[in-house]
């Protein structure tokens, strides 16, 4: 797979070796970083908008990276504080009612030319907007992405036992929503 992770994070307190470092450690994880955006703002423009904020951001802070963690959940903590910088920044801009700004995602998503789901992936989707948005992360980290409550811990900055409950609330929402829409 070419060079190591630990010889790139190496590599990054370098300055003359730091700018490829760094390009090769965003290849690394730009798809899953896209991903995690993307289910919580939907739209493709919206999450390339962040995911861009977010390599700004990381590279802007690549000099406090000290390696006690690993690179992708530095980088994913980065990813989730501007995702809900945007989703913050969305409400404002839609204060009237969150409830238009969840049927505006959702109509953004059903017309994204990227979207391939059908009129349940969208009710799916649709109940997941519905969440308070730290929960919808949670949901969306353990359900779609399978991570580990420790590692999500650590990108959040919440404790084990606070995810489990998150996530579990989350499925019952979710439940009760799709069930409800029937």
């Amino acid at each position: 797979m070419g060079v190591q992770e630990s010889e790139l994070i190496a590599q990054l307190k370098d300055e003359s070796t730091q700018s490829q470092a760094f390009s090769a450690l965003i290849k690394k994880y730009q798809e899953q970083v896209y991903w995690l955006i993307r289910k919580m703002v939907l739209s493709h423009d919206d999450a390339n908008d962040v995911l861009q904020n977010t390599f700004l951001h990381a590279w802007k802070g690549i000099k406090t990276f000290r390696g006690d963690a690993k690179f992708s959940t530095w980088l994913y903590r980065i990813a989730v504080n501007e995702t809900f910088t945007f989703l913050a920044n969305a409400e404002l801009k839609n204060a009237n009612n969150m409830t238009d700004l969840e049927d505006i995602m959702v109509q953004n998503l059903a017309s994204d030319e990227y979207f391939e789901g059908d009129e349940l992936q969208i009710k799916f989707q649709k109940a997941i907007l519905s969440l308070p948005p730290k929960q919808r992360m949670v949901f969306n980290m353990k359900y779609f992405e399978d991570k580990k409550y420790e590692e999500m811990e650590e990108i959040l900055g919440t404790s084990v036992g606070a995810l489990k409950a998150s996530y579990h609330h989350a499925v019952k929402k979710i439940e009760s929503y799709v069930l409800m829409e029937d």
